[in-house]
């Protein structure tokens, strides 16, 4: 099998880069190269809480140095989608300035009467009068988007409730279930490739999980690297019916990749 020539880098945040906000060895390094070899390319979350600035600048205290511009959230991803819909749409929206913001920036208006959509993100403060209201919107006709279908979130008490076990509640009061548009949806990364012009042929993915960063990109056509750092051991790649197209221990182990 001939080797893939690698021009364009998508990866994923956490269990890659970082783990509890400080940088995994090799990561700095691996982004620095990648910047010195003028490769395009886009680190990519399903957090939809914070902007692209917020992540920017919290990757930078832990020593990576990612411009806003090379960050691309699930939030941003949903705007995209939904202005390539109904352009200049509305929207009720469920979340935190990450997913507020990109609406914005999209021309879409935010509205609690008649909205074209009710957007799900995820928020640390989910309100109940929030979702009743979002139940009411959806059982009136709105359209059901969710930024991502994760159900829980990592805190430093423990599992938070996320995007995913809110929108099942929705679900469960509505009957309507939501497109999502973050991992493992490949619109994430076909979105994420057209923003840095980038083609699925020469364009890698690297993740540290089996069942939304290594499927997503198996399913946009892209070589899949799985780094051993975060959600998935080595024992457990075996246990997928699909593989990545590379393990390795860690991003470090790709410097010399770019």
């Amino acid at each position: 099998m001939t080797e893939r020539t690698i021009d364009c880098w998508l990866t994923d945040m956490d269990g890659v880069l970082v783990h509890e906000g400080q940088a995994i060895p090799g990561a700095a390094e691996f982004i620095a190269a990648l910047r010195d070899a003028g490769r395009p390319f886009l680190v990519l979350t399903n957090n939809s809480i914070f902007t692209a600035r917020d992540l920017a600048a919290r990757l930078s205290r832990s020593g990576i140095d990612v411009p806003e511009a090379a960050i691309w959230t699930s939030a941003l991803a949903t705007a995209k989608f939904l202005a390539g819909q109904v352009p200049n749409g509305s929207a009720y929206a469920i979340g935190e300035a990450g997913l507020t913001t990109a609406l914005h920036a999209a021309g879409y208006t935010l509205t609690e009467t008649d909205p074209d959509y009710v957007v799900l993100g995820e928020t640390r403060t989910y309100s109940f009068e929030a979702i009743t209201k979002a139940i009411r919107l959806i059982k009136g006709g709105a359209r059901f988007i969710a930024t991502n279908p994760d159900t829980t979130g990592p805190s430093a008490e423990g599992p938070l409730p996320a995007t995913g076990a809110v929108a099942a509640m929705i679900t469960a009061a509505t009957g309507r279930s939501p497109y999502y548009v973050g991992k493992p949806n490949p619109m994430m990364f076909r979105s994420a490739l057209n923003q840095i012009d980038a083609h699925s042929e020469t364009t890698a993915m690297v993740g540290d999980r089996m069942d939304t960063d290594v499927v997503a990109g198996i399913e946009a056509g892209l070589e899949t690297f799985l780094v051993l750092t975060g959600s998935t051991a080595a024992d457990e790649v075996e246990q997928h019916p699909f593989r990545p197209s590379h393990v390795v221990d860690s991003i470090a182990d790709l410097i010399e990749r770019v």
